[in-house]
C-alpha cells in the first residue's frame, strides 16, 4: 500500500506539473531563505559561547558620575583589576585588556600590527583562546613577553618555531621574546588580537604604578566568579570597595564612580559602552522574525495551491471512497504527498543553500558558517522543519479533500464552498501583509541611511589621506616634506580625526556662573593648519593662529554643545572664560560649529580643542585629484626617506569615517534580500491562485468574449479580486510597519520622520507586483480563441 501511495503521489505531482513547480519553489525559497537567517542568527548569538567558563565571566564596566553628566564607560580604572581579587575571595581571577597598534620588527620585516591587545597573565586561564605553543600559565607573565596567532607568527617567522625567539617591540625598539602561539581567534569572540603582549610591560616597564591608578581609565576588566558566586551580591559590594580604595580621591576629583558586572555573553549583542558593541540584539530579533514571516509565506502557498485545486481531485476522493478508502487512508495519502514535496524541497535548499553561503558570507560581513555541513546538527533540524511544515501545511487540505461525500461529487454537485474561498483570500491577505510591512521597512531603512549620508557633517573630508606616524621623531620632518610636494592642497596635524577615537580629559571649564565646573570633555590636540584644512566652522571668537604665542599653551577652542553644558546662553558668552585641563591652564578663545565627529547615530558631543604638538601623531593631507597614484608615491617615498622603520600605512577619512555605518548598511542590503525574497514567494503563490482562478474560468472567458468582451474588460474581471485583497493587506501592514520602524530608529539620534510617501509607495509597489503577476495569466486567457474555451470540460 504504501508503494501505491508514492505512485500515486509522484503521477499527481507530475499530472500538474506547473502548480508543483510552484509549490516547490516556494518552499525551496523560503525554507532557503530560512535556513541563512538561521545560520546569522545563531553565529551572532553565539558570540563567546565557545569559553568553557562564560557563564562564569564578567565585564566590570563603570558609571562615573561629575557634576556635569554621566560617563558610561567600557571599563573601570586600572587599579580595580589587581585590587579586586585581593579584597573578594569569590573572585577566581581578574584580567585587563587594552587594544593598542604596536610597531614590531624582525629583521627587514615590519608590521604595524592594528589588532594588539595587552593583557594580564591570567588571559589563557580566564578565556579558551587555544594555545598551540607556550604554558599557558607562564606564557603572559614576564614583562615584554609576546603571544602571537599563528598567523601573525607566520608573517615574521614563517613555518620555523618562533618560540624563544626575539623581535624589536615598539619605536623604541625593545626587544621582546615570544613565549607562545595560539590558534587565530575566533570570528565570533568580542576579544580580538592578533598579538597580546604581557600587562607587566606596562605596570613594571613602560608605566610602573599603573596598578595603583584610581583616577586612570582605559582598560577592559573581566573577572571570573568562583562557581556558585552571584553576581548580584559581588556588584552589591562594590560601592563599599570604592569608598575603601579611592573614597578620598573620588571627593578631591569630585568623580564617582559605580561598577557594575556584565555578562560576557552579553557584550557584543546587548552592551553599546565604548563602542565595544558592533552587534544589535534588535536585528538579531528582526531577521528572527523575518524567517518566520518568509516561512509561514510558503506554508500559506502551499495551503493556499492545495486547497485550491481540492474541486478538480473531488471525483477522485470520491470514486476511492466508493471502492473502500476510509478518511484516515484518504488523509494520510494527502499528508504524504504534502510531507514528499517537502522532502523534495528540502534537497533543493541544501543544494542552494551550499550554493548561496558564500555570498551571504560576504553580505553579512563575516563568515557565519563555512560550509552547510559543518554542523550536522543544523541539517536534522532543517530535515525536521521541512518533514514538519509538510505535516502541518498539508493537515487543513487533507482534511478538506477527505471529507468529500461520494454520492454529491459523482453526481456532479460538488463546489468548493465559501470556506474554502474565505482561507484562501485570507492566507493572501496574511502573505502580502507580509510583503508589504517589508517593504515599508525596507524604504525607511534606505531612507535613513542615505539621510545620513547626505546630512552636513560640519567639516570636509573628501580626499583627505590620513598617516598614522605613532609619535615617530621624524613625524614632523615628514609633514614639512610632504607639505611641499605637488599637488598638496594642505597638511595639519592632529590627535584625531572625525570617526576615530579621542581621550576624555578631565577639565575644569568657567560655567556662567564663573565657577570652575568638571567635567570630562572630548578633547583634539591640533595645529595651527587643522580648523582651516577640515573648514570648521568659527562661530564665535577665533581660531588658533601662530601670531598669538600663547595659543600653544593657553588656548582653547569648545564646540556648541560644550558651550550649552556650562550654561552659555550664547556662544559669544564663553569667549574669554577660564579653563584647566591635563595640567595647562587658559582662555577660551573661540567657539566652533558643532560638527559630528561620530557617527550620526549617535548626538554630538562637548569638545575641546587645543594645541599641542607633542600629542599631534596624524598626519591629515588634503589631496588634488590630479594624478593621484603618482602623489600617493611621492609621499610614500618621503616616508621611506624619513620613518624607515615604520611601514607606509594610511587610509582617506570618506572611506574612514563610513565605516561606522557599516553594521548598518549590510543590515540594509540584507533586509532588501529577504525583503525580495518574500515578494517573490508571495507572487508565486497569487500566480499559481490566478493560473487555477483563470482556468477554472475558461468556458465563462469563452462566453463574454463571444458577447463582446474586450481584452481589458476580462483582465480587469481576472484582476479586480486579488487587487481587493492586496488593498486590504496595504491597510492592515501600514499601521503594523509604522510601529516597528518607528521603534527601530530610535536607535539614530539623528533619524527621518516616517513620511505618508513611504506607505503610498509601498502600497503602489504591492498593487503592481501583484496587477502584473495576476495578469500575465489574465492576458493569456483574454486573448485565447473563445472557440477553444467552450470545448473544455
Amino acid at each position: 500500500m504504501l508503494k501505491n501511495y508514492f505512485k500515486i503521489a509522484f503521477r499527481n505531482l507530475w499530472r500538474h506539473r506547473v502548480f508543483s513547480f510552484i509549490n516547490i519553489l516556494g518552499l525551496t525559497v523560503g525554507m532557503t531563505a530560512c535556513f541563512l537567517i538561521f545560520l546569522y542568527v545563531h553565529f551572532e548569538l553565539s558570540y563567546d559561547s565557545f569559553h568553557s567558563k562564560a557563564n562564569r565571566i564578567y565585564r566590570v564596566v563603570c558609571d562615573i558620575k561629575t557634576p556635569t553628566e554621566v560617563i558610561k564607560a567600557g571599563g573601570p580604572s586600572w587599579a580595580v583589576g589587581p585590587h579586586i581579587t585581593q579584597d573578594f575571595p569569590q573572585v577566581e581571577a581578574a584580567v585587563r585588556t587594552t587594544d593598542d597598534e604596536l610597531l614590531v620588527r624582525k629583521g627587514n620585516v615590519k608590521f604595524q600590527e592594528l589588532n594588539s591587545l595587552w593583557a594580564d597573565s591570567a588571559f589563557f586561564g580566564m578565556f579558551d583562546f587555544k594555545l598551540l605553543k607556550g604554558n599557558p600559565k607562564t606564557v603572559l607573565q614576564e614583562p615584554l613577553s609576546i603571544v602571537f596567532s599563528e598567523s601573525a607568527a607566520k608573517k615574521y617567522f614563517g613555518n620555523a618555531d618562533p618560540v624563544g625567539q626575539t623581535v624589536l617591540l615598539t619605536g623604541e625598539g625593545f626587544t621582546a621574546k615570544i613565549t607562545g602561539v595560539m590558534k587565530d581567534i575566533p570570528e565570533n569572540s568580542t576579544v580580538k588580537a592578533d598579538m597580546l603582549v604581557s600587562m607587566s610591560t606596562l605596570t613594571r616597564k613602560l608605566n610602573p604604578g599603573l596598578d595603583d591608578q584610581w583616577g586612570n581609565y582605559g582598560n577592559s576588566t573581566y573577572v571570573l566568579l568562583k562557581p556558585g558566586t552571584r553576581p548580584g551580591d559581588l556588584q552589591a559590594q562594590l560601592p563599599a570597595f570604592l569608598e575603601r580604595r579611592n573614597g578620598t580621591e573620588m571627593k578631591k576629583i569630585n568623580m564617582y564612580p559605580t561598577l557594575f558586572l556584565e555578562p560576557l555573553k552579553d557584550v557584543y549583542l546587548r552592551s553599546t559602552r565604548n563602542g565595544n558593541s558592533t552587534g544589535n540584539i534588535n536585528n538579531v530579533y528582526i531577521f528572527s522574525w523575518v524567517a518566520v514571516f518568509i516561512l509561514l509565506i510558503a506554508c500559506f502557498n502551499f495551503v493556499n495551491l492545495t486547497t485550491a485545486r481540492s474541486a478538480e481531485r473531488a471525483k477522485e476522493v470520491g470514486i476511492r471512497k466508493v471502492v473502500g478508502a476510509v478518511k484516515g487512508q484518504l488523509t494520510g495519502q494527502f499528508i504524504g504527498e504534502s510531507v514528499l514535496l517537502c522532502a523534495i524541497s528540502f534537497i533543493l535548499t541544501l543544494v542552494s543553500t551550499a550554493l548561496l553561503l558564500p555570498s551571504f558570507n560576504h553580505l553579512a560581513g563575516k563568515t557565519i558558517s563555512t560550509g552547510i555541513f559543518e554542523n550536522l546538527n543544523f541539517v536534522l533540524i532543517l530535515f525536521l522543519a521541512a518533514i514538519g511544515i509538510g505535516l502541518l501545511a498539508g493537515v487543513y487540505p487533507a482534511l478538506v479533500l477527505s471529507s468529500f461525500k461520494p454520492v454529491t461529487v459523482l453526481k456532479g454537485r460538488f463546489s468548493t464552498g465559501t470556506k474554502g474561498q474565505l482561507l484562501r483570500k485570507a492566507l493572501v491577505i496574511a502573505q502580502f501583509t507580509i510583503s508589504i510591512a517589508l517593504i515599508i521597512a525596507t524604504i525607511i531603512v534606505y531612507n535613513q541611511m542615505n539621510y545620513m549620508r547626505r546630512q552636513d557633517l560640519g567639516f570636509n573630508k573628501d580626499q583627505m589621506m590620513v598617516i598614522n606616524t605613532n609619535g615617530d621623531p621624524a613625524k614632523d620632518a615628514f609633514r614639512n616634506a610632504v607639505a611641499g610636494l605637488p599637488n598638496i592642497k594642505g597638511v595639519a596635524m592632529a590627535s584625531s580625526v572625525p570617526g576615530g577615537g579621542n581621550p576624555a580629559a578631565y577639565s575644569e571649564i568657567e560655567n556662567v556662573k564663573g565657577v570652575l565646573q568638571i567635567a570630562n570633555l572630548d578633547l583634539y590636540f591640533v595645529d595651527f593648519d587643522y580648523i582651516p584644512q577640515f573648514k570648521i566652522k568659527m562661530i564665535a571668537g577665533r581660531a588658533f593662529s601662530p601670531d598669538f604665542q600663547t595659543d600653544t599653551t593657553q588656548s582653547m577652542i569648545l564646540n556648541e554643545a560644550a558651550v550649552k553644558m556650562f550654561g552659555y546662553t550664547s556662544p559669544a558668552q564663553a569667549v574669554g572664560h577660564r579653563f584647566k585641563q591635563w595640567g595647562r591652564e587658559g582662555r577660551i578663545i573661540g567657539v566652533m560649529k558643532d560638527f559630528h565627529f561620530r557617527s550620526l547615530q549617535l548626538p554630538i558631543k562637548p569638545l575641546s580643542m587645543r594645541i599641542e604638538p607633542n600629542g599631534c601623531n596624524l598626519v591629515a593631507i588634503k589631496l588634488s585629484t590630479q594624478n593621484l597614484p603618482k602623489t600617493i608615491a611621492a609621499i610614500e617615498n618621503k616616508w621611506n626617506a624619513l620613518i624607515p622603520a615604520r611601514p607606509f600605512s594610511y587610509y582617506f577619512l570618506d572611506e574612514f569615517f563610513d565605516k561606522q555605518y557599516r553594521t548598518e548598511e549590510r543590515f540594509g542590503k540584507l533586509f532588501l534580500n529577504f525583503s525580495v525574497l518574500a515578494i517573490i514567494i508571495s507572487c508565486l503563490g497569487l500566480l499559481g491562485l490566478a493560473s487555477y482562478s483563470t482556468m477554472q474560468r475558461t468556458r465563462e472567458i469563452g462566453i463574454r468574449k463571444v458577447l463582446g468582451a474586450s481584452v481589458p474588460n476580462i483582465v480587469n474581471l481576472l484582476s479586480r479580486e486579488f487587487l481587493k485583497l492586496v488593498a486590504i493587506a496595504i491597510l492592515i501592514a501600514s499601521p503594523v510597519a509604522w510601529f516597528a520602524m518607528h521603534g527601530w530608529l530610535q536607535d539614530f539620534a539623528y533619524r527621518i520622520e516616517i513620511g505618508w510617501w513611504i506607505f503610498l509607495i509601498a502600497g503602489l509597489i504591492a498593487v503592481l507586483i501583484a496587477l502584473a503577476t495576476v495578469s500575465f495569466q489574465a492576458i493569456k486567457a483574454a486573448i485565447a480563441n473563445p472557440v477553444k474555451s467552450l470545448r473544455v470540460e
